[in-house]
């Protein structure tokens, strides 16, 4: 027994010791507050496949903080993590509910991850399930929220987030399904894109499930209308606006067809999509494995309403400074 003891020990030190290693050699995240600076990324499509995808003014969608309406900004913010403001990174009370949660169904299909979690894992990481990546995570999140601000975090998030098959970022998407910039998106149209983040691909792709997608949008609509970034009337307004996208209907048909043999790989963050029709905490996209490249020149409750109208104002006004 106590020969087994030590080895277990010692496999726990060395195991400790390589996750000490992996933290001292994770990239430096101070070059995300360089606004004109790009990076190339790997993003996977719906075969499976890995493309370079550009992080920054030199993708053509790449879509500015001061561009995103506070409408977009709010309803990811409090559809996958309400505490955005008030968390360095990490939100615990999230992280306990999310384990009370899956307990109680004996399921893991509740995640916990925070928007700047996200980030930090779509632009430096792999999606490989390890104790390692997930404390990797934690670390680039922290280090994030500390050399960047909530605005930056959440621009570089709405312009990584997958949408459609191989549309990334909302100013792809906002092109793609209503054929104008993400400027110009309705309240509904960000909804729309919000209640998608978590299954873009089958549960909450609007081709197949546009009445799942609507309903999840009404829910982030009333979220909205509540914490005051909507007005009664504006409210409304959007409740009646009719999303017109049937002009690409037949286009992604095709492309679901070529992605039936697919299925079984969607992300383990998208496996929640089934389990419930609410805001959630994790939304995260397919993007994988970080290859910097940078580039010059190129839930408890959400703060009060005068606070959250006051805050993304405050972003913008830092981002264009």
């Amino acid at each position: 027994m106590k020969k087994i003891f030590v080895i277990l020990a010692g496999l726990a030190i060395l195991y400790a010791a390589y996750i000490g290693v992996s933290l001292m050699l994770l990239p430096s995240v101070s070059d995300l507050q360089k606004r004109r600076a790009s990076m190339t990324i790997q993003v996977r499509d719906w075969h499976g496949k890995y493309h370079p995808f550009v992080v920054g003014p030199k993708n053509r969608y790449w879509t500015s903080g001061a561009s995103i309406p506070p409408e977009m900004k709010w309803a990811v913010i409090l559809a996958e993590d309400a505490n955005f403001y008030k968390h360095e990174g990490i939100d615990v009370k999230a992280i306990k509910n999310a384990i009370k949660y899956d307990l109680e169904k004996k399921t893991f299909a509740r995640g916990a991850s925070t928007i700047t979690q996200q980030v930090a894992k779509n632009l430096f990481l792999s999606r490989e399930k390890t104790i390692s990546r997930k404390v990797k995570e934690v670390v680039l999140a922290r280090r994030m929220e500390q050399e960047l601000t909530k605005g930056r975090i959440i621009e570089l998030y709405l312009n990584l987030v997958e949408l459609g098959p191989m549309v990334y970022g909302i100013g792809h998407g906002a092109h793609y399904y209503f054929g104008k910039p993400a400027s110009a998106l309705t309240p509904r149209e960000c909804a729309i894109f919000a209640a998608m983040l978590p299954g873009p691909r089958v549960a909450y792709n609007p081709y197949r499930n546009m009445g799942k997608v609507l309903k999840r949008s009404n829910m982030i609509l009333r979220l909205l209308l509540n914490k005051g970034v909507l007005s009664q009337a504006e409210y409304r307004q959007a409740l009646a606006e009719s999303p017109n996208i049937g002009r690409l209907q037949k286009k992604v048909d095709e492309s679901i067809k070529k992605e039936e043999v697919l299925l079984p790989n969607i992300s383990s963050a998208k496996n929640e999509e089934e389990s419930k029709a609410e805001p959630t905490t994790d939304g995260e996209g397919a993007v994988n494995g970080a290859q910097p490249d940078m580039e010059e020149d190129s839930r408890q409750n959400v703060p009060p309403a005068t606070e959250e109208q006051a805050q993304p104002e405050a972003d913008t006004q830092a981002e264009q400074k």
